[in-house]
């Protein structure tokens, strides 16, 4: 390629990963609002631990069911139009959510929430494949992971930072104009997929291939290993930080809920380790950078245990970085490897098992930790990743 043409796909290449990264940027910083505040709303409305995150659970396990009908439906009007409609209709939910007068409504618009995201969480993937192609897809799927860390890091801190002087009904305000910035970034900058021109199917035939295509997307036995280690991987990174804010302010820590949010710095991390995970893939290959990046990540999980604040803070940023590398090597695996068929329905798939393990696993964690202790957390969290090690290891290898 000459260096005329260079320019300009370069310059299209930036465009492309600008808008993908403000898109996750709103989407996650929308979707983790609640978490930091999750000790206020315990509070306001009597709750424990596990009751008070479902207003976290309720969203992504929303967000796992229609993540895969959103995906079959970008087969079939693109994936432009689902994702500019998911980033605006989650920004506009967020900017309704803190007038919801009673908790059963607050998660009400939640899960709604949930569903809004579900398009871009479902489809983003496939997407820069369509419009970058498979080469280089690991730095620019680790370019939207990276905007999804660095957004639920600035909605926690957000949330988390202005709940003290404003109560959690204006730290959703501020999270929700956050979103809402971000979100139009998207609109108005993400250029169309591109996808081979074809005449239009009918709509019967339209559903059969979809259907063909989450077939496909269920045969591998490599993309079925992806799929295990989003759940369970998911389900221990959600776990801790769910409990983070409850064992921060409380004895023998006893933090501030302001200072105690300053733990979400951790997720700049998991910018940096998810943007740079394609040159760790480049030189390790796959299988060894998921082994890596999911035993970094337990480490971090160890490091918790002991009750002395640099040292759990420590943990925190270590994990961060290991499940985020991790997740961007899955994701980025699922890409690639999807039939050329079946790329939306593997990526949606891929994202149910995320957030139905952001659900399953961040509610479980919960209620371990409220009946049973930080301790024994750690322990269900590490068996977690220890799993998740076991089958891709296996899937790869077999």
């Amino acid at each position: 390629m000459s260096a005329d043409l260079l320019v300009p796909v370069r310059a299209e290449t930036r465009r492309v990963k600008i808008a993908v990264a403000a898109a996750g940027i709103s989407s996650f910083a929308l979707l983790y609002a609640p978490q930091p505040v999750l000790p206020q709303l315990a509070e306001q409305y009597h709750l424990d631990p596990g009751s008070a995150s479902l207003a976290v659970s309720v969203a992504t396990g929303a967000l796992a069911i229609a993540v895969l009908p959103l995906a079959a439906l970008s087969e079939l009007v693109g994936r432009r139009p689902v994702i500019i409609a998911s980033v605006l209709a989650s920004a506009v939910l967020g900017l309704l959510l803190p007038l919801a007068p009673a908790y059963p409504i607050l998660l009400v618009l939640r899960a709604l929430q949930g569903v809004a995201i579900a398009g871009f969480a479902g489809v983003g993937a496939a997407y820069l494949v369509e419009r970058l192609g498979k080469t280089g897809v690991a730095a620019a799927v680790g370019a939207m992971v990276a905007g999804n860390s660095l957004g639920g890091m600035l909605g926690r801190l957000s949330a988390g930072f202005s709940a003290s002087a404003l109560g959690y009904h204006g730290a959703l305000v501020v999270v929700g104009v956050v979103g809402s910035i971000f979100a139009v970034i998207t609109a108005f900058s993400l250029p169309p997929s591109r996808r081979e021109p074809r005449d239009k199917p009918a709509v019967g035939e339209q559903l059969r291939g979809v259907l063909a295509g989450v077939r496909s997307a269920l045969s591998k036995p490599v993309l079925l290993a992806q799929y295990a280690v989003a759940l369970l991987a998911m389900g221990a990174f959600v776990a801790m930080y769910n409990a983070a804010g409850f064992r921060l302010t409380s004895e023998p820590l006893d933090l501030s809920p302001a200072i105690a949010s300053l733990v979400f710095l951790a997720y700049a991390m998991g910018s940096v380790s998810s943007a740079t995970v394609g040159h760790l893939v480049n030189r390790f290959g796959r299988l060894r950078s998921a082994v890596l990046a999911l035993a970094v990540t337990a480490a971090g999980i160890l490091l918790t245990l002991p009750d002395s604040l640099p040292v759990v803070v420590l943990g925190f940023f270590v994990l961060t970085g290991g499940f985020f590398a991790a997740h961007a090597v899955a994701n980025s695996w699922t890409a690639a490897e999807a039939p050329d068929d079946a790329r939306g329905q593997a990526s949606g798939t891929y994202m149910l098992m995320y957030y139905l393990g952001s659900s399953v696993g961040g509610t479980a964690g919960s209620v371990i930790f409220a009946h049973a202790g930080w301790t024994w957390l750690v322990v269900a969290a590490i068996a977690w990743l220890a799993l998740a090690v076991g089958v891709v290891s296996a899937t790869a290898r077999s």
